[in-house]
């Protein structure tokens, strides 16, 4: 047995878990928020307790040493020397990583250098790397990647119709994004399609930031977020595809900088932009009250997230199942429901509605026997594939 920490970090927060190894046992879990201000959170949960303090966080640093020395403290660990290797979450490993990669110089640099295609991101981890690795200096660490499953796309499936010297030269492409929740959500998948020879999978994570994924036998043939997160479906804040002329057009009417429009469609559009809220908890309250703009909001997303399963079916050649995850396709049946009315006339979906409207937060099947495609919820694990491969690459050395 081995202790393995998987590290989740954004801007302003790290999000923690320390596992037992390979028994991907939790032991515990917990997050540093409003990390550079001066009211931050700290909450950690174990051993069946939740406690919540408020130190400050100047900086990732100091996140980084409240968290192991909470450890020590509370008797999770006896000493540093028990956690045995340390998985860190990456959003942007561009054309370099198709896996997980051991954290040395030379993948330190290049997640620098991947900087621009992931600004508050890719920042992050690395300021989150190094902060760990000064207060665990001897302590392993690997980089998972959000790109890496999506590396196996074709060339016609990940190049934009620009000129091609900008492809080549900037290394503008498709790179998609959750991959490290997509491959979860396919693996476990399996277990419900025994006996398909060559499964063809549609996954759907869908929450505030959502992306979906085709896989034909175990692989990622497409994905719908772009260059960067900004691509794809509609997400609560962000406008997902659309046509490009917009981002021009509304340049020269509003006469606001490219950046500050880049920052509109990426913080102030979505579901906020045409709702009023990011959150789908006050869209779906503002369509019971019969409010026009928080019912085009649902419909809008609704017939995205349609459009992605319809052209995956056909880039699949059919599907064999379609799974619902992340906060939203975890969370809200009626979302499900309204995806899978929407698709049956050309798809066949049926869902046993009565499984579905209890399910919240757990896995379940909730296709009817006549359905033509099995419909899935599957809750999204990422921790625990960061886990997998720190416990594989760093204590049993093996490759990946």
């Amino acid at each position: 047995m081995a202790k393995v920490m998987t590290i989740n970090s954004g801007s302003s927060s790290l999000k923690f878990k320390l596992y037992e190894m390979p028994e991907e046992r939790e032991i515990c879990s917990g997050n540093c928020e409003r990390i550079g201000l001066e009211d931050g959170i700290f909450t950690i949960k174990y051993d069946g307790k939740k406690e919540r303090t408020n130190p400050v966080f100047p900086n990732h640093g100091v996140a980084a040493k409240t968290v192991v020395d909470a450890l020590l403290e509370k008797g999770i660990i006896k000493s540093f020397d028990e956690i045995k290797a340390i998985g860190h979450r990456i959003v942007q490993g561009g054309k370099y990583f198709s896996k997980s990669a051991l954290f040395d110089k030379d993948t330190e640099a290049k997640i620098e250098s991947l900087i621009p295609l992931a600004p508050l991101h890719n920042q992050a981890h690395l300021t989150c790397f190094r902060a760990f690795k000064e207060v665990l200096p001897n302590c392993p660490a690997i980089a998972t990647f959000d790109t890496a499953f999506h590396q196996t796309m074709a060339e016609e499936d990940y190049v934009f119709p620009i000129p091609y010297e900008l492809t080549e030269k900037y290394d503008i492409r498709r790179y998609g994004a959750h991959g490290t929740s997509h491959k979860y959500l396919s693996q476990e998948g399996l277990k419900y399609l025994e006996g398909v020879e060559h499964p063809r999978i549609i996954t759907c994570h869908i929450g505030s930031g959502a992306s979906i994924s085709a896989i034909k036998d175990g692989k990622c043939v497409a994905t719908s977020m772009g260059l960067t997160p900004l691509g794809g479906i509609m997400m609560g804040t962000r406008t997902g595809d659309m046509d490009p002329s917009v981002f021009n057009y509304v340049v020269s009417v509003t006469g606001k900088s490219a950046e500050e429009v880049y920052q509109m469609f990426n913080k102030q559009s979505g579901f906020k932009g045409v709702g009023g809220s990011s959150d789908s908890r006050d869209i779906l309250a503002g369509v019971d009250r019969g409010e026009r703009l928080p019912t085009l909001t649902n419909r809008l997303f609704i017939r995205r997230i349609c459009d992605f399963i319809g052209q995956y079916y056909v880039r699949l050649g059919g599907c064999d199942l379609i799974i619902f995850s992340a906060g939203i396709g975890e969370n809200e049946p009626r979302t499900r429901r309204e995806v899978c009315e929407e698709i049956y006339p050309a798809l066949g979906t049926v869902l046993n509605n009565e499984i579905n409207d209890q399910i919240h937060g757990k896995e379940a099947l909730i296709s009817a026997p006549k359905s033509k495609i099995k419909v899935v919820v599957i809750p999204t694990d990422e921790e625990v594939m960061i886990a997998r491969d720190a416990y594989k690459m760093c204590i049993l050395k093996e490759e990946i």
